[in-house]
């Protein structure tokens, strides 16, 4: 059976990054990996083609080959994925969804044209889906009944499919789960608290696989928690560096982990030693009383600053993440998380306004309040310009006004410098060297003109245009005289500004917009006393 799997667009996020991709011919970030899985899992004598809406449309000859369409995607991707189960319904062809949107919420409108909903982790639910079609069935919904699927005998994803010199990084995944319990969090509710992995042998053959089809990039493993299973974890990274030896390092890697990461110098030595340069952390918030209430207590069990610093001085670049409107949020927390991010220097904040999740246990003690709003434009996803979809505790405008302000502060353009020129200096020298891209043309490894022409614009931008100039000059050559083997990388991670210029704009812009759509707020009770009435 002809099959085309359709990945569904994105709207601008904060991980969007088009205005660095543009630099270097690059249009997404990181692959569907999800998408080349299920390719694996499918019968692998059925023909199949895989668009991915990030980077190009599908062409009428697509949709005319096909005889059946696969379409997966997450929850701020729904309203593409529904224009393309109704492209493909006009079509007369049978449609297929699945994945997160999907498994958590399967009877949402956007999916309603859907023929078959195939729910849950494939390993399980596909073959019932395969079954289905192979008897000539028109329809079905299969789901796995909370079972969940041992990873170990998930195949080699279909990287083939892609058009890999469309994306700026590869993905891989070793695990599935998360052994904590945060209230707003949804990976537990799709893939459980325990960490299943892979098999140390087979992540190395995925790994392999990438390198025979000539991927020389860096690659993110996109587990939610890569260190939830610690043990299993440690038996993968010597397999890991050994092959990262043999092959001369072909390889960076980044992934996401728990702050619990810092308190374990092994594995952090361990990750650094097979070139992890980067890693993800669910912050959240410095507040302690709002991580309490968001049942984060391990970012509680130790110095969050400390805890940045450590991850830090090993080499491994910290990225993280910051919600602000937790219940019972005092004013003021916007500011927090600017003085945490500036005091610690984290380059890559990202922060966004709560969003309750279809079936978290923040949503259900939520709707048991009646304080979910579930039909307003505040509902439409999780992205970082989007309001709370529910009712907070404290005035909606202020949390938002507080959100706005603090993005606005993270990523001006001259504190931005500033932040990334403290936060490498803090950095150990870089131990690999950068990577040598083989030009096409001449098979000779060195510096691409891509690269040079990129390097060119944002001199031009940073060092000359904007009023940037004289902390671009100074940070340079202070990286240079004090930290010269990170200098390639702290050029890279400033560029990255390029993009968040614009986003805060937009952020600012969309927030707004939605702020002015909402009902004027009640007036406060005056504090001035009552008037006493004068008798006659």
């Amino acid at each position: 059976m002809r099959t085309l799997l359709i990945y569904p667009e994105f709207p601008k996020t904060f991980w969007s990054y088009e205005k660095i991709l543009e630099l270097v011919n690059r249009k997404v970030l990181l692959p569907p990996l999800g998408m080349v899985t299920v390719a694996a899992l499918l019968p692998q004598q059925w023909p199949m083609k895989l668009v991915d809406r990030n980077v190009r449309e599908v062409t009428e000859d697509e949709w005319t080959w096909a005889e059946l369409v696969v379409i997966s995607g997450m929850i701020v991707q729904k309203d593409d994925m529904a224009a393309q189960i109704a492209r493909a319904k006009a079509r007369g062809l049978p449609v297929a969804v699945g994945g997160p949107f999907a498994s958590s919420t399967p009877d949402a409108p956007e999916l309603d044209l859907a023929d078959f909903k195939v729910l849950d982790e494939g390993e399980i639910t596909l073959p019932l889906f395969i079954e289905a079609i192979e008897r000539g069935e028109r329809s079905g919904r299969f789901n796995a009944g909370g079972e969940k699927p041992d990873v170990t005998g998930t195949p080699i994803p279909r990287f083939d499919l892609l058009e890999m010199e469309a994306y700026s990084e590869m993905s891989v995944q070793f695990s599935r789960g998360c052994p904590f319990q945060c209230e707003f969090c949804d990976i537990i509710v799709l893939y459980g608290r325990k960490p299943r992995t892979k098999e140390p042998d087979q992540l190395i053959a995925e790994l392999q696989r990438l390198y025979d089809l000539g991927w020389r990039r860096s690659v993110f493993l996109v587990d939610d928690n890569f260190i939830g299973n610690k043990r299993n974890v440690k038996r993968l990274l010597p397999a890991l560096k050994q092959w990262q030896i043999e092959h001369g390092y072909p390889f960076s890697f980044a992934t996401e982990a728990s702050v619990d990461l810092a308190a374990d110098e092994d594995l952090m030595q361990m990750m650094v030693e097979c070139r992890f340069e980067s890693v993800f952390l669910g912050i959240e918030t410095p507040d302690e009383a709002s991580l309490e209430t968001a049942g984060k207590r391990q970012n509680t069990r130790s110095s969050l600053d400390e805890s940045v610093d450590r991850i830090t001085s090993y080499g491994l670049r910290v990225m993280a993440g910051f919600i602000i409107g937790f219940d019972g949020e005092k004013q003021g927390a916007g500011d927090r998380i600017v003085d945490f991010v500036t005091r610690t220097g984290i380059p890559h904040a990202m922060m966004g306004m709560l969003q309750a999740l279809p079936n978290t246990a923040l949503w259900h003690r939520l709707e048991r309040e009646g304080r979910l709003i579930q039909d307003s434009a505040a509902a439409k996803g999780v992205n970082q310009t989007n309001l709370l979809n529910f009712v907070p505790t404290r005035p909606i405008r202020d949390i938002a006004n507080e959100y706005v302000e603090a993005f606005s502060r993270l990523y001006e353009p001259n504190a931005y410098i500033d932040r990334v020129y403290h936060y490498f200096l803090k950095l150990p020298p870089q131990k690999y060297r950068e990577f040598l891209i083989p030009d096409k043309r001449s098979g000779q490894k060195g510096t691409s003109w891509v690269d040079i022409r990129a390097l060119g614009i944002i001199v031009w931008r940073q060092g000359f245009r904007r009023d940037t100039r004289w902390r671009f000059w100074k940070a340079l050559y202070g990286m240079a005289r004090h930290n010269p083997q990170r200098f390639t990388g702290f050029i890279s991670i400033l560029a990255h500004n390029e993009h968040f210029l614009e986003y805060r704009s937009i952020v600012r812009r969309e927030i707004e917009a939605q702020l002015a759509l909402l009902p004027p707020e009640p007036p406060k009770p005056s504090s001035k006393p009552a008037p006493e009435l004068v008798s006659a």
